[in-house]
């Protein structure tokens, strides 16, 4: 199968398993830790990335990379691989061509975990964050740059507050600047936004979210679009450019070409860090990969119908979701997701944080839970719950008011879902 000709449903069922002559036609969980070879010579070549192959699934396994392929098409990248979850991915993705004594810059309105991350964790390991807002002037946002910026960093779409990122103006800044850009494309998935074809570099997800689609796996994905010129800022990324001495001298671009990025993040990162997805959630992920075109349009459809409801009762204060028209992300919305966005609304009711809070305990259908983008319809308020470690001021700069409602529209009935908002607002 050209999976480079296939239509995303196509890719969805069909890519990253091909079985041969009385091979499974679904594709296995190769649940084992090591595997076999007939000479010491053949496993030393594997050692030495001389050759392609599995030894140890810490570093590859025949089920983790039949769905690492899968979403790689699905983006259209070079390569992909999977993580242990989306905040390992994010950590991957950056510390990858990051090191102590390095910047980066990043939009400020993302998802709490990943600011976090960003603000904090980093920090602690010498890389600095500036933080910026994704829709200042291409000059300000420039100015946050510095000579060792190696990074910018956006989502598609933010979690909680569902702006919409102008992926080509971040792109045009971070090349600019010698720099990859850098996308969490989780809430929008491959079905409503392909982010290289905008420009982007590297793009990261929660699989746990949309592709898994069932609230059952934790897990994380890397893609490379294989487009960034890592020789061509060879400087600025001595880790992709020069010899590795725990690789007996290899360099990554050498050798490995439009697959530098992802081999070196395989087998150096996840070689002494170890955040590995376990082949049986990658298999549950793959199931949730099949049915993932399916999913999201009813996602947006019914998300649509709840946006229109919520925006023309009179006991919501305010709402954000870029389907609408009005909404201040409309325009972006319609040039990036032309087919929908996600199932995710942020909103907020007349009366404050309390009373949001209140409305979420009143909710029958839609459950309490921290997740986000599965099947069924959930809530959350983030201030009180995912971004409770954030300051006022650092919620504001987050993108997260007070009283914002994370509404994650299911796939079920829509009547139902609004009838249950309904009911919430009546009491």
């Amino acid at each position: 199968m050209n999976e480079k000709k296939c239509k995303p449903a196509t890719v969805c069922v069909q890519a990253g398993w091909s079985p041969k002559k009385g091979e499974p036609r679904v594709l296995p969980i190769y649940q084992s830790t090591t595997f076999k070879y007939e000479t010491s010579e053949q496993m030393a070549r594997l050692f030495d990335l001389e050759e392609s192959g599995y030894f140890y699934t810490r570093l590859q396994n025949p089920t983790n990379e039949a769905v690492a392929a899968k979403i790689a098409a699905l983006e259209g990248g070079v390569a992909a691989m999977l993580t242990s979850s989306g905040q390992a991915a994010s950590f991957y993705a950056i510390f990858n061509i990051c090191s102590a004594g390095d910047h980066v810059v990043s939009a400020s309105n993302i998802y709490g975990g990943t600011f976090n991350l960003l603000a904090v964790t980093l920090k602690k390991l010498g890389i600095d964050v500036t933080f910026i807002d994704q829709d200042a002037d291409e000059e300000e946002i420039i100015k946050a740059f510095k000579p060792n910026t190696k990074a910018l960093f956006g989502e598609t779409i933010t979690n909680p507050g569902v702006s919409v990122l102008d992926i080509e103006k971040f792109a045009r800044i971070a090349h600019s600047q010698g720099v990859p850009l850098i996308i969490d494309n989780t809430f929008a998935t491959p079905i409503n936004c392909r982010p290289f074809e905008w420009g982007a570099d590297i793009i990261i997800h929660s699989t746990t979210k949309y592709m898994d689609g069932h609230a059952t796996s934790v897990g994380g994905a890397i893609v490379d679009s294989g487009n960034f010129d890592w020789e061509a800022h060879a400087d600025k990324f001595p880790g992709l450019t020069q010899p590795d001495p725990s690789y007996h001298g290899l360099t990554y671009c050498k050798s490995f070409g439009k697959n530098a990025y992802i081999t070196k993040a395989t087998v150096q990162l996840m070689r002494d860090l170890g955040a590995i997805q376990s082949p049986q959630n990658a298999f549950l992920l793959n199931l949730g990969l099949e049915t993932l075109h399916l999913r999201v349009p009813r996602h947006c459809e019914n998300a649509q119908k709840v946006a229109e409801y919520l925006k023309s009762n009179d006991k919501v204060a305010w709402i954000n979701y870029c389907g609408l028209p009005g909404d201040k992300y409309y325009e972006l919305g319609q040039k990036y997701l032309p087919n929908g966005s996600c199932g995710v609304i942020a909103f907020g009711l007349k009366g404050g944080r309390d009373v949001s809070i209140r409305f979420m305990d009143n909710l029958k259908l839609a459950a309490i839970v921290t997740h986000v983008a599965d099947a069924r319809t959930s809530v959350l308020h983030p201030a009180s719950h995912t971004h409770r470690q954030l300051t006022d001021e650092q919620l504001i700069a987050a993108g997260v008011a007070p009283d914002l409602i994370r509404f994650s529209v299911g796939i079920e009935d829509v009547n139902d879902i609004i009838a249950d908002i309904e009911q919430a607002l009546y009491k």
